[in-house]
């Protein structure tokens, strides 16, 4: 995965992003259920984790099953005259995909990594920001609304993991929202509630900051 200099995200990532909001057209009832697969901590978090992100990794697939039986209904409707129905839930099944991603599930291998949009949608088994046809698709703001949330996440397992003795996660982890803020400032975002929510970053960002300089 190609990165910017010493940083963790993928060099580009939010520049890509940034020409499909651009790009991105004016086209615009199953619902599936909340997933469940938010990893608890467990007491020994480095020795847990692959079995956690296994548990998790099988919850998300059936999540996706639910996924595909919406998309085959959807895509028989005007895409944007029904999505609101759905839309939340999507959005936490993607912050599910990612934050098990994070923790290196999905073949990442390694903690620490940025799944794109596409990479979700490839989990998700649905096409990305649509905008030759109206069908059902993972949009660019459902991502976008993800990725805040698996940043509260780490946020909360910064904290978890020192309780646990795990010292080197949180800097991973301020590291990783530090760029992920840096990312979002460059996005020109025209989604008043996708807008005020990426503001509250900066105080992740200072959270996880803050604990990692309690560690020093």
């Amino acid at each position: 995965m190609a990165t910017s200099g010493d940083g963790m995200i993928e060099s580009g990532i939010f520049e890509s992003l940034q020409r499909k909001i651009d790009d991105d057209g004016a086209v615009k009832d199953i619902e599936p259920r909340s997933p469940s697969s938010q990893e608890p901590t467990p007491p020994d978090l480095q020795t847990a984790l692959p079995s956690v992100v296994s548990s998790a990794q099988a919850s998300i697939d059936k999540e996706v099953q639910t996924i595909h039986k919406l998309s085959e209904t959807a895509s028989k409707e005007p895409y944007y005259k029904f999505n609101y129905a759905w839309t939340r839930q999507i959005q936490d099944v993607c912050s599910s995909i990612l934050l098990c991603g994070w923790l290196g599930g999905f073949g990442k291998g390694e903690a620490g990594q940025l799944l794109t949009i596409e990479d979700v949608g490839g989990v998700m088994g649905v096409p990305v920001n649509l905008k030759d046809r109206d069908a059902f698709h993972l949009t660019i703001e459902e991502y976008l609304q993800a990725l805040i949330s698996l940043l509260d996440e780490l946020a909360r397992l910064a904290r978890n993991s020192v309780t646990l003795g795990d010292y080197r996660r949180p800097q991973l982890i301020a590291q990783f929202i530090k760029e992920v803020h840096a990312g979002f400032q460059i996005l020109n975002l025209k989604n008043d509630t996708l807008r005020k929510r990426s503001d509250g970053i900066k105080y992740r960002v200072k959270e996880v900051e803050d604990v990692v300089y309690d560690l020093r």
